[in-house]
């Protein structure tokens, strides 16, 4: 009876010992969909590369003399460059698929992996239990002798210490487990992320598809029509610039300093990735030819192709989202975002060719606002940024002589406006 149950004991500790060994099945299946996941890495870093080249280009024919030609040249190669970007995410796409289906199964090799080792541990505990009941009697006589006796007492007792080895490894493999499930929910939400954000690429492609086709409609691909266009849209901004600005500078607030974040506090992070700065805060070279009426450049330029991801500077609230592009075409900010901040600050994110939230929504830092592009007015593909003490500014929707509409943007007194450069990170 008793040696029976060292048999016994010797099965269970095999089978505590390789418990936490991957099975062959599941081995081959992860190795695949790891050389796949690398696989699309690769492509995605190939890929990234070429978006970068398209973007180099646009920015280098935004620089050059603004004629039909170099307009619809822009348009091309931003053409080129969504399309790559929709391309890339599709990648992305297939790799969080696959990243999906790796911890799948990993799960299921844990989990196996874990209902063995509990089995094997369980059967052992049981034999070492039915043994330590066992009278010295029944375990001297079905032993040939005393040495062989003690040989096999000291045989369950460096089980007993190994098993509680594998009791400890059990426990680090259902941590495991759970780290994997955690994983998994987060490639989950990747993957949902991925599928709205080609929807969005899907936008932006045909957003500028209609673009070039409208220009061209427009000029009737001549250049006298698009260079009386181009002066059109001049003196309609600057007329409107006229109106707001006037308006503007009417409205008095002090603005309490000790609300706002010290300046070189960093309050605040680049709403892109890539940073470009075309044009500074105040009196630049382009404000002093006339293109605010004389007030200042009331932000910063940062230069980027059209379709790049817009992110909020620091968490906060929505406060309003509009295009005035729908009542005063070409004259103003486009497609715009406003959001107000918890340090005293309000931002705002204008020209975006694609809007991703909606007054009222929390966004948190770093999350995505929209994705830039070239609507109000624009001599290229740029996100405009303004910083804001938010107690001077407010959304109003206000009737214009100029544009013959009512339109709806940020308002606020010239001493609300602040240098972006001040609550930001250093240039990199």
């Amino acid at each position: 009876m008793v040696s029976k149950q060292y048999k016994k004991l010797g099965i269970g500790f095999l089978g505590a010992a390789g418990f936490l060994i991957a099975f062959p099945a599941y081995g081959g299946i992860i190795d695949d969909l790891r050389s796949k996941i690398t696989g699309k890495s690769t492509e995605i870093e190939r890929l990234e590369q070429e978006i970068n080249e398209y973007q180099k280009q646009v920015s280098e024919t935004s620089k050059q003399a603004k004629t039909l030609q170099t307009s619809v040249k822009t348009l091309e190669t931003t053409q080129k460059k969504l399309e790559k970007d929709i391309t890339l995410t599709e990648t992305k796409l297939e790799t969080t698929t696959y990243k999906i289906e790796k911890i799948t199964v990993e799960l299921g090799d844990t989990a196996s992996r874990i209902e063995q080792g509990n089995k094997s541990i369980i059967e052992m505990l049981r034999t070492i239990d039915e043994i330590d009941q066992a009278s010295l009697v029944e375990v001297m006589f079905s032993n040939e002798s005393l040495a062989d006796f003690w040989d096999r007492a000291e045989g369950v007792a460096r089980v007993q210490e190994i098993m509680s080895d594998r009791v400890s490894s059990l426990k680090l493999a259902k941590d495991e487990l759970e780290t994997k499930k955690f994983e998994s929910e987060a490639e989950k939400r990747a993957l949902a992320r991925f599928q709205d954000e080609l929807g969005d690429r899907k936008v932006l492609v045909d957003q500028n598809k209609k673009t070039k086709a409208q220009l061209l409609a427009e000029t009737k691909s001549k250049e006298s029509n698009y260079r009386k266009i181009l002066a059109e849209k001049q003196a309609l901004m600057e007329a409107f610039e006229k109106e707001l600005r006037s308006y503007e500078s009417q409205l008095k607030m002090v603005i309490d300093q000790d609300a706002l974040p010290t300046r070189g506090s960093e309050s605040l992070s680049w709403p892109l990735a890539r940073v470009i700065l075309t044009q500074y805060f105040g009196n630049t070279e382009f404000a002093k030819s006339g293109a605010y009426n004389g007030s200042g450049h009331n932000g910063i330029d940062l230069g980027v192709a059209v379709g790049t991801k817009v992110m909020a500077s620091a968490a906060g609230v929505v406060t309003g989202a509009g295009d005035t592009d729908k009542v005063c075409p070409g004259a103003s900010y486009g497609k715009w975002v406003l959001v107000k901040h918890e340090n005293g600050l309000s931002t705002l994110y204008a020209h975006l060719s694609l809007i991703k939230v909606s007054e009222g929504e929390s966004v948190p830092a770093g999350g995505l606002v929209g994705y830039s592009g070239n609507t109000g007015y624009s001599t290229g593909p740029h996100l405009h940024f303004t910083v804001y003490a938010t107690e001077g500014v407010q959304v109003q929707s206000r009737k214009s002589k100029v544009c013959g509409g009512t339109y709806t943007m940020p308002i606020a007194p010239l001493n609300a406006y602040l240098n972006p450069l001040d609550y930001l990170p250093p240039l990199p």
